[in-house]
């Protein structure tokens, strides 16, 4: 049911756009009434974003199950990592919903929250792992930045998977904090 009503909003955000599409209008598209939308979805921004709760999830015990030791930034690479199988398997509706929240001031204000979600979470990871609290959060901002950008970056280039995206991206913040010295 929730895929039929992502799919329903998508389709109806990109022929109408977000602004001029209903919780009402999803709901009919996908063949069910507005109370089912609602069900499953708290608004009609959340049927972008519904897949968060798993990205936590699975970084999070990425992060906890990185071998003791590990500096930070290391730790959330391995995890970004261990994240790809989902990313890659979402790849055809993110590209599909891209151009959607790249429209929409409302979708950019809630991708900007998942972000920050996120980052606390990895923050929260990284501090069970005996991280300080300003090391942790400042590595979690600088290390989801750099997922950001090896996921933008594989997002414009199809022939390189988003493995070596991810490394290249972390060398390439490597050799930026080297270069501070």
């Amino acid at each position: 049911m929730k895929l039929r009503l992502q799919e329903a909003a998508l389709e109806l955000y990109l022929e109408r756009g977000y602004d001029k599409t209903t919780t009402g209008d999803i709901a009919a598209r996908a063949g069910v009434t507005e109370r089912t939308f609602f069900r499953h979805f708290t608004d009609k921004r959340e049927v972008f974003f519904d897949g968060q709760a798993e990205l936590v999830e699975l970084l999070t015990t990425a992060v906890a199950a990185v071998p003791p030791g590990t500096r930070p930034l290391p730790a959330l690479r391995a995890a970004f990592h261990e994240a790809v199988p989902l990313i890659e398997h979402h790849r055809p509706v993110t590209e599909r919903r891209h151009p959607v929240i790249v429209a929409t001031p409302a979708l950019q204000e809630r991708a900007l929250a998942k972000h920050a979600a996120l980052v606390t979470a990895l923050s929260d990871a990284l501090r069970a792992r005996g991280v300080a609290d300003q090391p942790a959060a400042l590595c979690a901002q600088v290390g989801m930045d750099t997922y950001a950008i090896a996921v933008q970056r594989w997002a414009a280039d199809r022939g390189t998977g988003l493995h070596t995206h991810l490394d290249q991206a972390f060398t390439d913040l490597r050799l930026a904090a080297n270069a501070l010295k």
